[in-house]
């Protein structure tokens, strides 16, 4: 009886044990590249993605209104990890999932003084690329360099 008794707690403990999928590729292989809507919203249908991005509009121009009609580039890495920039920003922004919403984790400075003009990320092996024009920056977790 003793023998069933612990057989039985054992089996239930380990029913209540946090399941972890390892490994997992969160990356997607090419940006997505989304129009703010007139509220300030991105919706992505594909993956069933809807953010506000006022607060990032805020942060790069000091203007939440300054969001109508432009657009934001997308790229998800393979830690799950989101990165945000568009035309005329100075920053990468790298975002994680929290619950009902995303959480800023870096803002990552692209330069003091230049904007981005035509910003394009490419999904690399080891890293995130981010294009612009001739100049080529490589985004490595919450750290962006310049490449040669």
């Amino acid at each position: 009886m003793k023998i069933f008794i612990l057989i039985s707690t054992v089996l239930m403990a380990s029913g209540c044990a946090t399941i972890v999928l390892k490994p997992a590729d969160f990356s997607w292989p090419v940006e997505t590249v989304l129009k703010v809507n007139a509220k300030g919203f991105i919706s992505e249908e594909r993956h069933t993605f809807d953010i506000n991005t006022k607060p990032i509009f805020y942060e790069e121009f000091s203007d939440s209104n300054s969001y109508a009609g432009r657009e934001i580039r997308i790229i998800r890495n393979k830690d799950g990890y989101y990165y945000f920039t568009g035309e005329g920003f100075k920053n990468v922004y790298m975002l994680q999932c929290v619950e009902g919403g995303m959480k800023l984790k870096e803002k990552l400075s692209v330069s003091d003084s230049l904007t981005l003009k035509m910003p394009v990320f490419n999904q690399k092996l080891n890293g995130i690329e981010l294009i612009d024009g001739s100049t080529k920056y490589l985004i490595y977790g919450s750290e962006i360099v310049r490449a040669k």
